[in-house]
Order: structure tokens, then sequence, then C-alpha cells
């Protein structure tokens, strides 16, 4: 196992990283746009939280244009400019005062009494903001959008109803996962705690939940670590390279699975540069630290089977949106807890134990 090339041997090199400090004139791969093509518009966002709730297949602008006023204040705070923050606060506060009837209107009757105490809440939370700007508490005022997103992400996840789209049948004999779900990954230097996404991924994050539940990932060492760069597992011990199905004795392949935002379905086995989105940025993209991603080999899109990786995201090194890895790779998750623990580990450590937390009822072995 030790000397085998990873899954993940075409994903972007070290050396490359530097080059995107340079970003207009370096950062080619072969047979890839250049990084420009990349460019995110405005800001990117890089907190986990922040791309989960984005991700979500919902439709309420009143609650979505909330959350981002308020995920925006992020510059302001970092400025200090206090003026700015006092005014989105109270915008903020108007806007879901305003907005209150027509938000709890667009939720079903059966959750009518949850979503009122959830806007309950966030008066009282908005209210906290309000405070923490005119008093200039920057470590009050954080507490205090973090429990307000926290919340208005509650409100929305009340919001998706059934599946939104149909998987092609001839991915039928694999596994998907219709929802979310939290997996502890317990590593030789602590835990790490992840949200897989299977609204956007639901092949990828299917495959990587039902090999959590089959205890694949238990003991396995981390095959590649680079720093500012990837974190990989997956390589079980022996000849294979990934899960050998107990049905068949091959070994699974799940395919490069990637949703685009105003696509009603993921693209499948097709990159991005396939596809002529030179400009486009995918529903998850590569943009935080820990994001979790699909390996698949150089000679295909189409056989990864279970080696991931965690992208270690450096602003640095690896500018949200231009880290050459969206379009190419599949990402189906967010660590969102742990992050002391990722900046420690090496390719001397491992995972101990991969334990499935919440989203069992949204795994199905096939179709």
């Amino acid at each position: 196992m030790g000397s085998r090339p990873s899954r993940a041997a075409t994903a972007v090199r070290p050396s490359h990283l530097l080059g995107l400090l340079l970003a207009a004139l370096l950062a080619w791969l072969p047979g890839a746009a250049p990084a420009m093509a990349a460019l995110p518009r405005g800001n990117a966002v890089t907190d986990p939280a922040a791309l989960l709730r984005n991700a979500l297949p919902i439709d309420q602008p009143a609650l979505q244009n909330l959350q981002h006023r308020l995920e925006n204040t992020s510059d302001d705070l970092r400025a200090k400019r206090w003026s700015a923050l006092t005014t989105a606060a109270h915008r903020s506060q108007s806007q879901a005062a305003n907005g209150r009837a027509a938000i709890l209107a667009s939720f079903p009757a059966a959750d009518q009494q949850r979503v009122t105490a959830l806007l309950d809440s966030l008066e009282e939370q908005l209210q906290s903001l309000a405070s923490a700007a005119e008093q200039q508490q920057r470590d009050a005022f954080l507490e205090a959008r973090r429990a307000a997103l926290a919340t208005i992400g509650s409100a929305e996840a009340l919001l998706v109803g059934g599946f939104p789209f149909e998987i092609p049948a001839e991915f039928d004999g694999l596994p998907r996962l219709l929802g979310r779900a939290t997996v502890l990954l317990r590593t030789t230097k602590g835990d790490l705690t992840a949200v897989v996404d299977g609204y956007n991924a639901p092949l990828t994050a299917g495959a990587f939940v039902d090999l959590v539940q089959r205890g694949f990932y238990d003991h396995l060492p981390f095959i590649r670590a680079e720093d500012f760069y990837v974190l990989q597992t997956g390589d079980p011990e022996g000849p294979a390279e990934g899960f050998i199905a107990p049905t068949t004795k091959t070994e699974r392949h799940v395919p490069l699975e990637i949703k685009v935002p105003g696509q009603e379905a993921p693209f499948y086995n097709q990159t991005f540069e396939d596809l002529g989105l030179f400009k486009a940025e995918p529903v998850l993209p590569f943009n935080a630290k820990g994001t979790l991603g699909w390996a698949h080999s150089d000679e295909g899109l189409d056989d990864g089977s279970s080696q991931f990786f965690l992208f270690l995201f450096e602003p640095e090194l690896t500018p949200a949106g231009l880290n050459l890895i969206d379009g190419r790779y599949a990402a189906f998750g967010y660590v969102v807890d742990g992050f002391d623990v990722l900046e420690e580990l090496t390719a001397e450590d491992g995972v101990v134990e991969a334990k499935l937390l919440t989203g069992a009822e949204n795994l199905r072995p096939h179709a």
C-alpha cells in the first residue's frame, strides 16, 4: 500500500500552489483553463456553516437575504466600522420584523409553532447584535451574529421538502444519501466532526456514509499529507485501492458528481473544462479548510471508490475560488468542528474510528 499512487494523484501539486499568488499569470495545469477563470464574484464564502446554509435546496428570499446581510458584516467587523455595523444590525431587525408574517406563512402548518419560537429567538438575538454594535463590543457582536445565523439556518432547514432531483438510473446500484448526515472522525490526534451533504452530492456522500457504517475507515492511515494542501485516507490494506463490494467482488466506483447553482441536478463524470463552465463555482466549493473531497485517479473521473481527502485551505497559498480543484473533484461536505486537530494531523497519523452521529435515516443502500 505504501508506495502506490493515491487516487488524488492529479490534484494540484504543492508546487502549483505558490503560483496561485500570481494567479493571473501563472497557475496553469495541462489541459486546464487559467486560474483567472475561477475567480469568484466578490468575497468568497469560507465559513463551513455558511456554505452549508447556502447549499440548502430552498427558496425563501426573506430569510436568505437576512442571512446574507448578517454574513456580509464580516468586512466591516474586521475594519472596525462600527457605524456601518450598527446600521446593518438595525436594518436586520427591521427586515426580520417587517418580513415576519410572510416568513411564517411560507412554512407548513405543522412547523408554524416551531418557526414562531425560532423567530422569537431571532428577534432577541438581533437586539443583542444591535446592542453589541452600538457599544463596539466585538466578541459580543460575533456571538450574537453566530446565534442569529444558527437560528436562521434551523428555520431554513425546515423548508427542505422532498429530495430535489432524480438520480440517473444508471447509478441505481450505488448507495445514496437523500439529505444530510453528521460524521465523527476520531483520529490519532483528536476528533473531527463533519457534515456530509447528500442534497448536492448524493452518490458521493452516500458512498462515504455507507463505508462509515461498514467500519471501512477504522484504523486506516493518512496516505498523503501535504502542508497547506490535502490530507488523504481511505486506501485499504491489501492490493485493492478501494472498496470491494461483497456482492460483485469488484471495486465499487462512484462517478464524479458536481452540482452548479441554477442547475436542477449534478453533472456526472464531466469537469468544468469539459462543460465549458470556466467561471462557475459549484454549490459545494473547496472554499473552506476541511472541505471533504472525493479522490479519483488520473486515468478517469469515474473510478473514485473509497479514498477521500480533507482540503487544507490556507488563504496565503490557496485563495478561495483559485484552488484549481473546484470543478475537477467532488466536494461532499465540510468539517465543522475540530479545526485545532486538523492543524496537527500529519502522514504519521490516521483514522481511529469513523462514526455516523446523525442522518442514518437518509442513507439508502441503492435505488
